[in-house]
């Protein structure tokens, strides 16, 4: 903050560092990273916006972040992060990953997760207030949330077998950046949305995330190079979750998810590095979230390194 005084007028003048992503990897073991990110724009606009929570009318430019992943050991990876987004949240994550290895091909991996995230600034005010994923909130408008999880996953030639358990607090739902509801200075849409969150939850068409909500959650995937044919892979998984407590009453809604999902990326040839994505996903409720749904989507990318 720089302060400027001249006879008896004083005006403030704040400096914000540019947007831009740090990292380094100077200590060994430990990779840390910080960063800035102040606008965005999705897929459906070609206009930037600030950011902001799904609810919010008003847009924030400042969204901060720092941390780091320390690899105690070669099987253990212990993490700390904490962000920011001016005037609606503030959020601690402690995560924990551990390889253990079985023998040949086999491995047993734990991965736990855990975010503590308050309301911020002018979070709950008109055009900054959180809907909290259309579930319940103590406090209407405000970010309130406590959220863990652990997944599980024993990989054994080619086969991956995971199960895993969620748990959302009582208090809101699970905060993440989404900008759906930002509008313009017609009171327009701006188009951006939301983006992908670091939960195992995040499914094709839910994302089972809402107050008090219990998910139980599976998942087989299969890597077809084990048998000869590399660069194709196939899963289903299945998430079921209940004990959601919902605005319109009653803390028993319930909810449930299967995806089933196939790559495959050329290997060889003119198309090296062309990849397909086939995913389908079977959405349904008891109609206190989102709408029945069925949703099939196709996915082309390609990969070229110029190196």
């Amino acid at each position: 903050m720089g302060q400027h005084r001249t006879g008896k007028v004083r005006c403030c003048t704040q400096f914000l560092p540019p947007p831009g992503i740090l990292t380094s990897k100077e200590i060994d073991g430990l990779t840390l990273t910080a960063g800035k990110i102040d606008q965005s724009s999705g897929r459906a606009t070609s206009n930037s916006t600030g950011l902001a929570l799904a609810g919010g009318t008003k847009d924030s430019n400042d969204f901060r972040f720092a941390g780091g992943d320390w690899k105690a050991t070669k099987d253990l990876t212990v993490q700390y992060y904490f962000a920011r987004l001016e005037n609606y949240y503030k959020q601690n994550f402690v995560g924990l990953v551990h390889v253990l290895p079985l023998g040949e091909e086999q491995s047993f991996k734990t991965d736990l997760r855990y975010f503590d995230s308050d309301s911020d600034g002018k979070n709950g005010d008109i055009g900054y207030r959180f809907n909290n994923n259309g579930g319940y909130a103590k406090t209407p408008g405000e970010v309130d949330n406590k959220t863990w999880s652990a997944m599980f996953t024993y990989s054994f030639r080619g086969h991956s077998i995971l199960v895993g358990h969620q748990s959302v607090s009582d208090d809101g739902g699970f905060v993440w950046l989404n900008q759906g509801n930002v509008v313009d200075g017609r009171n327009r849409p701006e188009g951006n949305g939301g983006t992908a969150f670091y939960l195992f939850t995040d499914a094709i068409v839910g994302n089972f995330s809402r107050a008090g909500e219990q998910t139980m959650f599976g998942q087989y995937a299969y890597d077809f190079a084990k048998i000869g044919v590399p660069g194709l892979k196939t899963s289903i998984s299945y998430l079921t979750g209940d004990d959601i407590k919902d605005v319109r009453g009653g803390d028993d809604h319930k909810e449930w998810e299967r995806d089933m999902r196939i790559d495959y990326i050329i290997q060889t040839g003119p198309l090296k590095g062309f990849g397909t994505t086939v995913r389908h996903g079977t959405y349904r409720s008891d109609g206190s979230a989102l709408a029945d749904t069925d949703q099939t989507r196709v996915i082309f990318n390609y990969s070229y390194s110029f190196l």
